[in-house]
C-alpha cells in the first residue's frame, strides 16, 4: 500500500468509512506495528471537508473494543441466554452446511428465512448480498420487504415523481432563502456528510430556518429561527392545512401546477372540504395537530412567498400510522409553490440519502450487486401492496415477509396464513430482535427455530439467539466502498490492518460457505474485495485513475454547480417527461386509484392514527412515544464505546408537566409499559419535548429479565407490529405509560 511513513515507523493511510450514520467521512489513519494508533480527520485545503462525527472519531475503539466476536461460536445454552462455546472455522462451516441441507431436504427452501440489512452501508460487504447469493445459488430462500428507514418516503417519492431519487444536494441549500425542516435532526442522524454546515452556511446568508418536531432538539438550537413542536403522527394535517391557506389566498404557483402536475384540482376539492364536507383549515388542523393556526397560516404564506424554499421532510413523520400520506402531502407543498427542480428548491419527497448521479449508485451497479434470482420468490402469487415503479417483480412476491412480521412467521407459519413453516432464520448486517417490534414476541418467536446463523462483531441481542455465530471483520480490516452524497464522492474503505482473532470478512466467510454447500465457488465469486472496489468504482467512468484513488481513498466527483433533482424536467418538460405513467408530477395517481384501497387513496390525505391522541387506548396509556435516533449511536451500533457512553445517558425525555403529575424527578428510574411490555429507564424531565409525549431513544439493548422486563431501555419492547398501509415502519406511532418504579420493583 501506497502510503506516507515518519520518523517513527508510522503509516498515514488515507481511507474513508461509514457505519449507517446518514453520512461518509475521511481520514488519515496513523498505522504502526500493524495497529491503528491514531485517527486524524479530513484537512483537504482545496474541497469541503468530509469530517466524521462522534460515531466516526471513536472508531478505533470500536474496532478494538474488549466485547467484540473474534472465534466461531456454537450455542450451549437456552436460545436468547447468549451461553456459547469457541469453536474452529471448520466445524462452524460443517454444521452450517449440515444444517442448512438438512432443513432444505426436509421442509424446502422456502423454511429458510434471510435478509440482509444496513449495518455497514458499503457497496462491497455491506447489506447481506453475499449470503443471499449464496443461498440463491443453494436452492432460495425466504426474502424480506420493508425498507426500515424510508418506506412511506420511497413509496411516496414513486408516487409522485415516479423515483426516490427527489433530492437536492445540500450544498444547493446555500441557494435557498427558506429552509422548513421538518422532522429532521442532522446534528444526530447526519442527514449527509456536511448537512449542518451548509444548513448553518445557509442561515448565515440569511435563509430564514423553521423546525417541525415535537422536540427541540440540539439541531433545532443551532439552527432554527422559530421552532413548532407537533402532535406525533398528525404532520399531515398541518400540511393539509397550510394548503388551505396557499389555496384560499390564492398564493399556489397555478402555471407551475398546469404545466408539470396532474390532478391538482382532485386535492384542491379535498382540501376545501368539497369531497368530505370538511374543509382543511388551519382551525382543524390545529385541533389535530396542537400548532396554532396563525402558526400553520404564517408556515404557509412563508413557503409560498419566500423563494425560492427547500421544504426538507425527515423520515421520523413517515415512521407513522400513515407515514405515507406525509410525504405525499409534502411533495404536493413543494409543487403547489413551484420549489422543484430549481435552485434551492427541494422536491420534498425522500429528502434523505446520496441522490447525486452517480453510476455506481447502490442498487444500480452490477455484482455483487446482481445476487441472481431467489427461486422461492416464483412460488408464489403477486401481494396486494407494490407499485410497479417502485418494486422489481421479484420484489413483490407473496412469498415475501415483511420485516416487522418476522416474528409472526415463524411463530405461526402455514396456519398463520405465511407461504411457508420457517425452520432456520440467517442473520447478517441487521439487529432484527432489538429493532424490530414486538421485541417480547420475536423472543418468543426464535425458540421454535430449528437453527439459526448470524454474521456479527458483537454478542447483540439477535446473536445471543444463535446456533452458529460467524464473527465478522470490521471496517479497516477489509476492503470495501462508499459513496456520498452531500458532496459528491467515493471513498475508499482501505484494509489496513489484519482481522484480530479469528474474524473473516463477508466475502472470504461466504466463500467458504459457498465451497461446503457443493457450489461453483467460480460462479459465487471470482473476485477479492479489492478487484470489486476496482471493478465498481471504475465500471461506471466515475473514478478515472484507480491508483490515485487508492492512494488518496477518495474521489469526489467534479460538478459544475450543486446537483438539483428534476432540473431537465422542468427546464425541458417534453423532452424529459417525469417517470410516472403519465409523465406529470402526479398529485393524483391512477396507479394508487386503481388499487381501490381507501387508506391507499389517489391524492394524498389526512387519516386519524392508531394509537394517536383520538384513538380510546389513549385513556389507559396517555403518553405518545416516539423513538428518536441517538448521538452517541447508529441504531444498535457504537453503544458499548465507553467513550459515547460519556456523551449522553440513555433516558426517556418525558415534559415537566407529565412529570409533575407523576411524582417523577429528573434522573429517576422509571417503568415505561403498555400492553406489549415494559422497560425501565432513568427520567430525563425537561421542557425540550411536548407535553403528552415521551421520546425513548432508538436503538438501545435488549436486556430482559426473568420476568422479560427490558433493563436495556429497548424502545421495541413496547412498539406495535403494524405497519402502515404502504408498508412503512410505525416506530412513531406508540402509546405508553411512565410510573415511578417501587421499592418493591427494584
Amino acid at each position: 500500500m501506497e502510503d506516507n511513513k515518519n520518523d517513527s515507523g508510522v503509516q498515514i493511510i488515507k481511507s474513508a468509512t461509514a457505519h449507517h450514520c446518514g453520512g461518509c467521512c475521511v481520514w488519515k489513519l496513523h498505522v504502526k506495528d500493524g495497529k491503528i494508533i491514531k485517527m486524524e480527520p479530513d484537512d483537504d485545503q482545496e474541497n469541503p471537508q468530509l469530517r466524521g462525527c462522534l460515531r466516526g472519531h471513536s472508531m478505533v475503539q470500536r474496532l478494538y473494543a474488549p466485547d467484540r466476536l473474534n472465534y466461531p461460536m456454537k450455542r450451549t445454552g437456552p436460545r436468547g441466554s447468549g451461553e456459547f462455546k469457541r469453536i474452529s472455522w471448520d466445524e462452524a462451516l460443517d454444521y452450517t452446511a449440515k444444517e442448512l441441507n438438512r432443513i432444505k431436504e426436509k421442509y424446502g427452501n422456502s423454511s429458510i428465512i434471510c435478509g440482509g440489512g444496513t449495518g455497514d452501508v458499503t457497496m462491497v460487504q455491506g447489506y447481506g448480498f453475499h449470503i443471499e447469493r449464496v443461498l440463491r445459488m443453494f436452492g432460495g430462500y425466504t426474502c424480506t420487504w420493508g425498507w426500515p428507514s424510508w418506506e412511506a418516503a420511497s413509496f411516496a417519492s414513486h408516487v409522485n415523481y415516479g423515483t426516490y431519487d427527489a433530492m437536492n444536494c445540500r450544498d444547493d441549500n446555500l441557494n435557498s432563502r427558506l429552509i422548513i425542516l421538518w422532522g429532521v435532526n442532522p446534528v444526530a442522524t447526519i442527514h449527509g456528510t456536511n448537512a449542518m454546515w451548509y444548513f448553518k452556511r445557509a442561515r448565515e446568508n440569511g435563509a430564514k430556518i423553521i423546525y417541525i418536531d415535537p422536540r427541540y432538539t440540539q439541531s433545532a438550537s443551532v439552527l432554527a429561527d422559530q421552532w413548532i413542536p407537533i402532535n406525533p403522527a398528525t404532520d399531515t394535517a398541518m400540511v393539509m392545512g397550510m394548503a388551505f391557506t396557499i389555496i384560499t389566498e390564492e398564493l399556489q404557483d397555478q402555471r407551475f401546477l398546469n404545466r408539470y402536475t396532474t390532478g391538482f384540482d382532485v386535492f384542491r376539492d379535498y382540501v376545501l372540504g368539497k369531497e368530505d364536507g370538511v374543509p382543511k383549515t388551519p382551525e382543524w388542523a390545529e385541533e389535530r395537530t396542537g400548532v396554532a393556526a396563525d402558526v400553520i397560516k404564517q408556515v404557509a404564506r412563508d413557503y409560498a412567498t419566500i423563494k425560492p424554499g427547500a421544504l426538507i421532510s425527515g423520515i421520523s413523520p413517515g415512521r407513522t400510522a400513515f407515514g405515507e400520506q406525509f410525504h405525499r402531502a409534502t411533495a404536493t407543498l413543494a409543487a403547489m409553490t413551484g420549489n422543484i427542480g430549481i435552485k434551492g428548491g427541494e422536491p420534498a419527497g425522500r429528502s434523505l440519502g446520496d441522490q447525486t448521479p452517480f453510476h455506481a449508485y447502490p442498487f444500480k451497479m452490477g455484482p455483487p450487486m446482481q445476487i441472481g434470482e431467489n427461486p422461492v420468490d416464483k412460488e408464489a402469487p403477486t401481494r396486494e401492496i407494490y407499485l410497479p415503479n417502485y418494486t422489481t417483480k421479484d420484489q413483490r412476491s407473496y412469498a415475501r415477509i415483511h420485516l416487522n412480521k418476522i416474528s409472526d412467521a415463524i411463530l405461526h407459519g402455514k396456519a398463520g396464513g405465511y407461504h411457508a413453516d420457517y425452520k432456520a432464520f440467517v442473520v447478517s448486517s441487521i439487529n432484527h430482535v432489538n429493532q424490530f417490534p414486538s421485541t417480547i414476541k420475536w423472543h418468543k418467536a426464535l425458540q421454535k427455530l430449528e437453527f439459526m446463523l448470524v454474521f456479527e462483531q458483537f454478542m447483540t441481542a439477535t446473536a445471543r439467539y444463535a446456533d452458529i455465530l460467524f464473527p465478522t471483520a470490521e471496517l479497516f480490516e477489509k476492503n470495501d466502498l462508499i459513496v456520498g452524497g452531500s458532496s459528491p464522492f467515493y471513498g475508499f474503505i482501505k484494509k489496513v490492518v489484519e482481522p484480530f482473532g479469528e474474524r473473516k470478512s463477508q466475502i472470504d466467510i461466504c466463500n467458504l460457505l459457498a465451497e461446503r454447500l457443493g457450489l461453483d465457488v467460480e460462479e459465487y465469486n471470482d473476485k477479492t474485495d479489492e478487484e470489486w472496489v476496482k471493478q465498481i468504482a471504475m465500471g461506471g467512468g466515475d473514478v478515472p485513475d484507480w491508483d490515485k484513488f487508492k492512494k488518496e481513498g477518495i474521489h469526489r466527483m467534479p460538478l459544475e454547480e450543486p446537483y438539483v433533482a428534476f432540473k431537465e424536467q422542468i427546464e425541458d418538460p417534453e423532452n424529459n417527461p417525469f417517470p410516472t405513467p403519465s409523465g406529470k408530477i402526479e398529485i393524483y395517481s391512477k396507479l394508487l386509484a386503481d388499487m381501490n384501497d381507501p387508506f391507499l387513496p389517489p391524492i394524498p390525505k389526512y387519516f386519524e392514527p392508531w394509537e394517536g391522541r383520538t384513538d380510546p387506548l389513549i385513556k389507559k396509556y396517555p403518553l405518545q412515544m416516539i423513538t428518536p435516533r441517538f448521538r452517541r449511536r447508529t441504531h444498535t451500533q457504537f453503544d458499548t464505546l465507553p467513550w459515547l457512553r460519556e456523551v449522553q445517558d440513555n433516558n426517556v425525555q418525558i415534559n415537566t408537566k407529565d412529570a409533575d403529575a407523576r411524582g417523577i424527578e429528573n434522573g429517576e428510574m422509571v417503568k415505561v409499559f403498555n400492553d406489549r411490555g415494559e422497560i425501565r429507564i432513568r427520567a430525563t424531565v425537561t421542557e425540550r419535548i411536548l407535553p403528552g409525549v415521551i421520546g425513548v431513544p432508538s436503538g438501545a439493548w435488549f436486556k430482559p429479565d426473568e420476568n422479560m422486563i427490558d433493563r436495556g431501555g429497548c424502545p421495541n419492547t413496547l412498539n406495535s407490529e403494524r405497519y402502515s398501509p404502504c408498508g412503512s415502519f410505525t416506530w412513531n406511532s406508540a402509546l405508553a405509560e411512565v410510573a415511578k418504579v417501587g421499592e418493591d420493583e427494584k
